[in-house]
């Protein structure tokens, strides 16, 4: 086949890129270019350096590119995809450590954290959007910049095109699950709900649900509770009968993790700052020529296969089944159809159709045939609220918008008091990349 796809990357400077790249470059897909974007030129210099340094290696004669020019790097793509972060890991600091100071959770995309990356984000990759159409008017928005379900909403709203959002959390499940049993990942199916970062899932083989039996195993095995990602209590995981994201630990269990979160001496992005600098020095050695083992510590995993599975089957309109961000389009009925969800949708000739994973019943909701508790329908329905009230803000720049946001949270709920100080020291905090609230 010849080599004829050009993959263009927003935030190409990230240290997640050489794990992206590695996928782009297993010959898989048929790529001629790797166009790597960023606005930070040392960092980009260094990342992009080892990327073809890596293709190089790797014999497939892939071509990478690096360039601060966003047009450069559009001009002509077939996909782009976004792993930007606005402000950098300082802003995400930022995000975790102020809301901890009102006795909330400070985490980079659930609650206040998310809140603010998102109104940092939704303007800038918007703006993205809107040159791919002069750009590279045909390809498809790959985004997986966080707050990916938030962003998504965005972009389905106001944006154009074909755009996706892609997290690395279903396709983790679907892998450690095939571990756990001991079966190839091709045998599972995911019967997949929710919203990005606060989702329940349930788990076949062949066909046959295996839901009940991988929750026990999450409750006795810590290797096996790698596949959701916390210890959750399993009062919970039983009475679910669901497999929750990890994430849902900022919704379960709120004030342990405010507790938890404070007592820490440094935040994840603090420690991440302290990785990334590892990782920047090793990438500049002109010898490396692989990711290096180090990349783990920085998280993702799967990254690169999610990105790599996805654009191949939207290529081949293969009807394979992904979990992703899209138009939820009937998947879940106790939503509006026009809203974004995380959930399984098939790869299909110029369209994706989202499944019909959740169904009614009676007076309630089933998922594989198994009742969902009023509790996660309820979670759901409250965080959506959130969602479109955040996109409102980030674009109106109106204060009443985005307290009216927050209060929706469900997190948020026993401390209102404290949100119109909160959302003044996040906006103040983050003043340089908010114009549209400073106006």
């Amino acid at each position: 086949m010849a080599k004829n796809l050009k993959i263009c990357v927003i935030g190409g400077g990230s240290t997640y890129t050489p794990e992206l790249i590695e996928g782009l470059i297993s010959g898989d897909l048929s790529v001629r270019e790797i166009a790597l974007h960023d606005i930070a030129a040392e960092k980009l210099a260094v990342v992009g350096g080892l990327a073809a340094r890596m293709a190089e290696a790797a014999g497939t004669g892939v071509r990478v590119t690096c360039t601060t020019e966003q047009a450069q790097a559009l001009a002509g793509a077939d996909a782009v995809i976004t792993q930007l972060r606005v402000g950098g890991l300082a802003a995400r600091a930022l995000d975790e450590r102020i809301p901890l100071r009102f006795d909330v959770i400070g985490q980079e995309t659930t609650g206040p954290g998310g809140f603010a990356k998102a109104l940092r984000t939704i303007p800038v990759v918007l703006e993205i959007n809107a040159a791919m159409a002069r750009y590279c008017p045909d390809a498809p928005l790959i985004n997986f910049t966080n707050p990916s379900g938030l962003v998504t909403e965005a972009l389905r709203r106001h944006g154009r095109g074909l755009c996706i959002g892609l997290c690395n959390f279903p396709i983790t499940l679907r892998m450690k699950a095939a571990e756990a049993l001991h079966i190839e990942p091709d045998r599972i199916s995911l019967a997949y709900f929710g919203l990005n970062h606060l989702s329940w899932s349930r788990v076949l083989v062949d066909g046959e649900d295996r839901t009940e039996a991988l929750i026990e195993m999450v409750i006795a095995d810590p290797v096996a509770r790698e596949m959701v990602g916390y210890d959750f209590a399993p009062d919970t995981l039983r009475r679910l009968g669901l497999l929750p994201s990890g994430y849902l630990r900022y919704y379960y269990d709120t004030a342990a993790m405010v507790d938890l979160l404070q007592g820490l001496q440094e935040t994840r992005a603090e420690k991440l700052l302290r990785v990334e600098a590892e990782l920047l020095a090793q990438y500049a050695d002109p010898t490396l020529r692989e990711k290096p083992a180090g990349l783990q510590e920085r998280g993702g995993a799967w990254y690169s296969t999610a990105a790599l599975q996805l654009l191949r089957d939207l290529r081949l309109c293969s009807g394979v089944v992904h979990v992703i961000n899209t138009t939820n389009a009937g998947a879940m009925p106790f939503l509006p159809d026009d809203v974004v969800v995380e959930v399984s949708t098939r790869m299909g000739p110029g369209t994706l159709e989202t499944l019909p994973v959740v169904t009614p019943s009676g007076d309630g909701w089933l998922v594989a045939g198994h009742p969902i508790p009023i509790d996660v329908i309820r979670l759901v329905r409250a965080v959506k609220t959130y969602e479109l009230l955040t996109v409102e803000a980030a674009l109106t720049g109106d204060r009443k918008i985005a307290l009216e946001a927050l209060r929706e949270h469900p997190i948020l709920a026993g401390c209102r008091d404290r949100l119109p100080a909160l959302l003044d020291a996040l906006l103040e905090a983050h003043r340089a990349y908010l114009p549209r609230f400073y106006a």
